[in-house]
């Protein structure tokens, strides 16, 4: 869908759609939504009267036009309540309204950016919010499933105000941006773990990287098996083993600026069966979205260079297939990770912070002077904050409350919880450094303790998203399946650093 800026005004838009909206609670539109109801005879209105048009988020009215302005139809979209305004907000209002316009079969659409007005949003960001939303809400995954949905071709940000237009372009080519990025986080999601073996991944995130002109910019490196066992990965092996597909240890780096060295990693699980500590059959199916720690970082990652972010950048994406066999791992084994730290594995199905241990000491060994995870770790995680926030953690608070502050910009909700010291008895084993498991108890935040073992000298913030990877249901620009849970987030953390 092509999206471009118009200096015009909304009643001389030419299309099947024009998008305006109401607040919640509202009787007298006001703004761009008073110059429609004049326009229209005052229809809106007498649908407020009616109670058909009540202004609650998300809320979509659509009514027809009979010639009396140039678009055939009109959208009305709820802004919920108008002390509650935000850019998360403005996200969700454009995408169930894109969708509705979707669904009645819309071509080409018009729309005015929801806040910038009255609202009190800053123009760039209200745009870029809106972009976000519109795009990320029309996303499919058709790679094996036709769609059956007609597509819209051109959306059109329809502004009166010449002052706003440059503001509006510069937010919308960021949104464009970071949706785009999120989409592509979202391919690699719903990709079946068959399609997406660590082998597979590397070569769809090169094809990826070629697609979006960042081949010149964006250094590509593969380790493989022979190159893992030489620099003594012994976790990250240790998860490998039981699966005839080898691993890719892909490094990706970005730099255009002389700063300390910033590292993102995402576990990158392509699929986890639990290995010998094999999982239950109910929801096996969705463990190909173990990797969406990894799709967080390609996403980032991407989004970071098309924006051209001044930034000193590695990325890691551990990946690896965790599957039972006569050669996997078993519990009761020891190994010894990166920095010679010895490993009991308890359970082989705590087996990301494995994969992340030895990439933790491999950005440690480059001088990473930021370290941030992300990784979909434990079902504690799910147990203690449900399917809506991730949980953080973190040697750092300066580090932890700018991600905070970066995540309620971007929707993507997080929580603090404590790394106390009173939780390492846990992870204590009797015959190796430290065990891989603390059992049930606290068990997100005991992982997070087994993580900061392999931490050294940087500052270092662990994201636990468990739970956000896949929606089963549909939401405002969220749809079914992989979400792509982190890319914006992470993106403005990077930047803000």
């Amino acid at each position: 869908m092509k999206i471009n800026i118009t200096n015009q005004e909304i009643t001389d838009f030419t299309g099947d759609i024009i998008i305006i909206n109401l607040f919640e609670g509202v009787r007298t539109p006001g703004g761009a939504t008073s110059t429609m109801d004049k326009a229209l005879s005052g229809i809106i209105s007498k649908l407020i009267r009616k109670g058909e048009l009540s202004g609650k988020l998300g809320e979509t009215v659509i009514v027809h036009t009979f010639g009396k302005i140039k678009a055939d139809k009109v959208l009305i979209v709820g802004l919920g309540k108008a002390n509650d305004l935000n850019v998360e907000q403005i996200r969700k209002a454009a995408g169930a309204a894109i969708k509705r316009a979707r669904k009645a079969g819309a071509r080409k659409v018009g729309t005015i950016v929801h806040g910038a007005g009255i609202g009190g949003i800053e123009p760039k960001l209200a745009a870029q919010a809106l972009t976000e939303g519109s795009l990320l809400a029309l996303y499919e995954f058709k790679k094996y499933k036709k769609s059956h949905k007609k597509p819209i071709i051109h959306l059109s940000i329809v502004e009166m105000d010449r002052r706003k237009i440059s503001k509006f372009k510069k937010g919308a080519e960021t949104g464009t941006i970071l949706a785009q990025a999120q989409n592509i986080a979202r391919d690699f999601i719903n990709e079946p773990g068959n399609n997406l073996t660590p082998e597979k991944l590397e070569l769809k995130l090169k094809k990826a990287i070629k697609t979006l002109g960042l081949n010149k910019i964006i250094q590509y490196r593969a380790l493989k098996k022979k190159d893992l066992e030489t620099l003594k990965m012994g976790a990250l092996m240790s998860v490998a083993r039981g699966s005839n597909n080898k691993p890719a240890f892909i490094v990706l780096r970005y730099k255009n600026a002389r700063k300390p060295l910033t590292c993102l990693i995402g576990k990158t699980v392509t699929f986890d069966s639990g290995g010998i500590s094999l999982k239950s059959p109910a929801g096996m199916s969705l463990m190909k979205g173990d990797m969406s720690g990894g799709a967080a970082v390609i996403g980032a990652t991407l989004a970071l260079a098309k924006a051209k972010t001044r930034v000193n950048l590695m990325t890691i994406i551990p990946a690896v297939e965790n599957m039972p066999s006569g050669t996997a791992s078993r519990p009761g084994d020891v190994v010894t990770a990166m920095n010679k730290k010895s490993i009991e594995i308890v359970s082989t199905d705590a087996e990301g912070r494995m994969t992340l241990a030895d990439a933790i000491c491999y950005a440690e060994q480059k001088k990473a002077r930021t370290i941030i995870d992300i990784a979909t770790l434990t079902g504690g995680c799910v147990v203690a904050l449900g399917n809506i926030a991730a949980a953080v953690m973190g040697n750092d608070q300066r580090l932890i409350d700018l991600l905070l502050c970066c995540a309620e910009k971007t929707g993507e909700k997080m929580w603090q919880l404590p790394l106390f010291d009173e939780y390492k008895k846990q992870i204590k084993s009797d015959i190796a450094d430290v065990k891989n498991s603390g059992g049930r108890g606290a068990s997100a935040i005991t992982a997070g303790l087994f993580l900061k073992k392999f931490v050294d000298k940087a500052q270092w913030v662990h994201i636990d998203m468990a739970g956000k990877e896949i929606s089963e249901k549909e939401s405002f620009y969220t749809p079914k399946g992989g979400t792509g849970y982190g890319v914006r987030t992470l993106f403005e953390l990077v930047q803000k650093l």
